[in-house]
C-alpha cells in the first residue's frame, strides 16, 4: 500500500509538471528526494510520462488526425504536399529527431550524471531565466501557420536540451518558440505536438527496465502513477493553453528560480544529497 500511495503522488506530481515550463523529470527527482523516498528512477519517470503523452493524444486528438492523414497523403499525392497539416507532420517528424538520437547515444549519461541533484538545481535556474527573457523580448508575430524547417529543427535542438532534468522539454521547446517570435499559444501547442514522438518513444523504450533495472518499483505501482498522470495531465493542458492566451510565463521563470536556489542550498548544508 506504502508504494501504490507513492506512485499516486509522484503520478500527480507528472501530471501537474509535464505541461508546465517548469520540467516533470526534475520534479520527480527533487520531490521523493525531499520525501526520502530516494530517485525513483529514469526509467519510471519516462514510462509515467506515457500517461501524460496519452492526455495530449486525447487533447489534440482532431490535430493529431489531421496532420498525420494529411501526411500519409502527401507521400502519393502530390497535392496535399503545400498543405500546413502535411508539412506539420514533417516538422514534427524532423524536429524529433535530435532529441532520439542524443537519448540513444547519452542513454548512460543521462540515467546517472544527469539526475544529480546539483545538475538539476542549477539547469532549473538557467533555464527560468533563458523562458523569461525569451518571452519577455519575444517579437510576438508569427503563428503556428509560419512554421518553416528551420524553425522545426532549432525547436526540435531545444527539445533535446531537456534529456537532462531541469531543463524542461515543453519550456525549452516554448523558449525556444519565443526566441523565434512565436505567439505564446502557438509555440506551446508545438511544444505539445513536438514532444509526442520523443516521449511516447522513451517511454517505450524504457518499458523493459520495470520489473528491475533502475527502476525501485514494480508493474502495478507504475501502471498506477501513469494513470494518474493522465488523468492530472489532462487537465494541466486545457488550463495552461487557456493561461498563456493572456498571461506571460514569469510565475513559472520564478518558480523555477526559487525551487533550483532550494536545492542547491539544501545540497550546499547537506540536508540532501546529489
Amino acid at each position: 500500500m506504502w508504494e501504490l500511495f507513492q506512485a499516486i503522488v509522484l503520478g500527480t506530481i507528472q501530471g501537474l509538471t509535464e505541461f508546465l515550463p517548469i520540467s516533470s523529470s526534475a520534479h520527480l527527482r527533487i520531490y521523493p528526494e525531499m520525501f526520502g523516498w530516494g530517485d525513483p528512477g529514469a526509467a519510471f519517470t519516462a514510462v509515467v510520462q506515457i500517461g501524460t503523452e496519452l492526455a495530449v493524444l486525447i487533447y489534440f486528438r482532431k490535430d493529431i488526425w489531421r496532420i498525420a492523414t494529411a501526411w500519409l497523403k502527401s507521400l502519393v499525392k502530390p497535392e496535399y504536399r503545400g498543405t500546413l497539416d502535411a508539412r506539420m507532420g514533417w516538422f514534427i517528424i524532423i524536429g524529433s529527431l535530435p532529441i532520439v538520437i542524443l537519448g540513444i547515444a547519452l542513454k548512460d549519461i543521462i540515467e546517472n550524471e544527469f539526475r544529480s541533484l546539483w545538475v538539476i538545481g542549477v539547469t532549473l535556474i538557467v533555464l527560468g531565466i533563458v523562458l523569461g527573457l525569451a518571452d519577455k523580448f519575444s517579437s510576438n508575430s508569427k503563428q503556428i501557420k509560419q512554421i518553416n524547417v528551420r524553425d522545426a529543427i532549432l525547436m526540435g535542438v531545444a527539445q533535446a536540451c531537456a534529456l537532462i532534468p531541469g531543463v524542461s522539454r515543453s519550456g525549452a521547446t516554448i523558449s525556444m518558440g519565443r526566441v523565434l517570435g512565436y505567439e505564446r499559444e502557438a509555440a506551446t501547442r508545438y511544444a505539445f505536438l513536438l514532444a509526442i514522438p520523443a516521449v511516447v518513444g522513451a517511454g517505450v523504450f524504457q518499458l523493459k527496465e520495470i520489473p528491475g533495472g533502475d527502476n525501485p518499483y514494480g508493474w502495478t505501482p507504475t501502471i498506477v502513477a501513469t494513470i494518474v498522470s493522465f488523468i492530472v495531465g489532462y487537465a494541466a493542458i486545457a488550463w495552461l493553453l487557456r493561461y498563456v492566451s493572456t498571461r506571460s510565463y514569469t510565475p513559472f521563470v520564478i518558480y523555477r528560480v526559487a525551487l533550483g536556489a532550494l536545492v542547491l542550498i539544501l545540497l550546499g548544508t547537506r540536508v540532501l544529497t546529489a
